[in-house]
């Protein structure tokens, strides 16, 4: 199975066997798909492998305080165009024209013009992963991501449910930075991109 495309590239099958990973290949006619998994198969007919990348997938049950205090909108569909641009400009990870739609997403304008944002992807049971957290080059180093971040996860256990994310393992930074908010790593995962060959 996999995302409408529109909403995201990540795909899944149910085992390693040729005939689902046939299937999964199949998927893959029209659009990239992406795995997240713990040992992704090193092969699959009819698909190349575009990239592929160690993550740590981390969990928060809490979240840290901050001082820092900024108006937060909240964004939905009138605002897809302007969150698309802005994850196409900062490239937090997959982000399509509906991904917006997958949860809440919320966000900083800066006279009018939105510049840093976050929301959710992914709920598997009782998780919900945060994502396409970005700020625009113009406005970093100002809090907005780690905010905003906070106020998610926040939200997300205010539901009852456990936020969780993904980083990239080289990403030593983020990592940090995703320690301060009082997210812990849960497990390793791994990345990868695949084309029809």
């Amino acid at each position: 199975m996999r995302f409408d495309p529109a909403y995201g590239p990540f795909a899944a099958a149910i085992d390693a066997s040729g005939a689902a990973l046939h299937d999964l290949a199949m998927l893959a006619a029209e659009d990239e798909i992406w795995l997240l998994e713990k040992n992704p198969p090193r092969h699959i007919s009819g698909l190349v492998r575009l990239k592929q990348a160690g993550c740590v997938q981390m969990v928060a049950h809490t979240v840290t305080a901050t001082p820092l205090r900024f108006d937060i909108v909240e964004l939905g569909a009138d605002d897809a165009p302007e969150m698309l641009a802005l994850a196409t400009l900062t490239q937090p990870g997959p982000f399509r024209a509906h991904t917006h739609a997958l949860g809440h997403f919320i966000g900083i304008r800066d006279q009018g013009r939105l510049v840093a944002m976050a929301g959710e992807r992914t709920q598997p049971d009782a998780y919900v992963e945060v994502s396409g957290v970005c700020t625009h080059p113009d406005h970093r180093g100002r809090g907005y991501a780690g905010f905003l971040m906070r106020e998610v996860a926040a939200r997300i256990l205010a539901r009852g449910n456990i936020p969780f994310l993904h980083c990239y393992a080289t990403n030593t930074g983020a990592i940090a930075l995703y320690r301060s908010l009082g997210f812990t790593p849960f497990q390793t995962v791994t990345a990868a991109a695949f084309s029809a060959a």
